[in-house]
């Protein structure tokens, strides 16, 4: 037996504890984990709260993510002992997941753990920050260099824009964080934001094309602010959009493509392939300060995910939520 936050739903309601469940009700996959760390995600809370539809299938485990120590293992790919993280796959979605204190998935979904971190520095990460340093990457790769001006950095404060700034950062980049918590000025120039500005100058509908700024973006948020730091981008920019928090619509007009050559490239954390991931933990591992990961986290136990769910979806949350499923 082992402790798991289920959720489970009828036709009028949505219910979440934890419970003791059977190893033998683990899906049926190739890999048995022992979870040591999970975390919550914006989408976790969604499963949680049941604000969206993220949960496909009932019973579910939420947890888009874990880490811990291999158990058992069918596949070559694996044996017992092996150290090894998750990040999406649809785990927690359509497949038990990582708030539990084991896992059974596929082989293929996991990759190994790097050395420069403990499971709970991994999940310190998470989703959010392996999503962070997936559009690190991807402006790199896209030719946006230090040198070309300043990046914006939506949803600050959160999972993803705390990580972002503090990847951007480490790499010279001049990095402006986009924020609605005017109290949190000193945390964000802790990560190594240089500049501040406050989310409502973007959250607004605005013009097609706006004054050109910012050589590049991470955005997390959507809508009108990726809108508005779309129609900021300087000529040949690059914009990359990983998240929803404003919403899902992007009410913007063609102009900043067509005008400006800007590129937007979305990024996608959860069927990402696995040279993408492993290019993505590495860049974690060898630029993510530990002192950023203490400052941008906080630890609860699996009774007190329920709550940090609820909190992450009232926009409470300043950057990252690790849960110990063994406590």
């Amino acid at each position: 037996m082992f402790k798991a936050l289920l959720i489970n739903k009828n036709e009028t309601a949505q219910s979440v504890s934890i419970t003791d469940i059977d190893e033998s009700q683990l899906p049926e996959a190739a890999v048995t984990v022992n979870v040591e760390y999970s975390t919550i995600n914006y989408k976790d809370g969604l499963a949680i709260t049941g604000k969206s539809p993220v949960v496909r299938k009932f019973p579910m485990v939420p947890g888009i993510d874990f880490a811990g120590v291999v158990e058992s293992s069918t596949s070559d790919q694996w044996k017992a002992g092996d150290r090894v993280v998750l990040n999406g796959w649809g785990v927690g979605e359509g497949h038990w997941g990582g708030l539990a204190q084991k896992a059974r998935v596929k082989a293929e979904w996991l990759i190994a753990l790097p050395s420069a971190f403990t499971a709970k520095q991994a999940m310190a990460i998470g989703t959010a920050g392996y999503t962070a340093a997936l559009c690190v990457n991807a402006l790199e790769k896209a030719g946006v260099r230090p040198e070309a001006g300043e990046i914006l950095v939506t949803g600050a404060t959160g999972g993803v824009g705390s990580v972002a700034i503090a990847l951007l950062a480490k790499a010279g980049y001049k990095v402006v964080a986009s924020s609605g918590k005017a109290s949190e000025g000193d945390y964000l120039q802790s990560l190594g934001a240089a500049d501040i500005i406050d989310r409502n100058t973007l959250s607004a509908p605005g013009k097609p094309l706006q004054k050109e700024r910012w050589a590049g973006v991470v955005d997390a948020v959507g809508s009108h602010t990726l809108a508005n730091a779309t129609a900021q981008t300087r000529y040949g920019g690059v914009v990359t959009a990983c998240g929803l928090a404003q919403g899902m619509d992007f009410p913007a007009s063609v102009a900043p493509f067509i005008l400006r050559s800007v590129a937007l490239l979305g990024i996608d954390s959860v069927m990402a392939p696995i040279a993408l991931r492993q290019a993505a933990w590495q860049r974690l591992a060898r630029d993510l300060d530990g002192n950023a990961l203490e400052s941008i986290s906080r630890l609860v136990g699996l009774s007190g995910a329920v709550q940090a769910g609820e909190d992450i979806v009232s926009g409470k949350i300043r950057g990252r939520v690790v849960v110990d499923v063994n406590a």
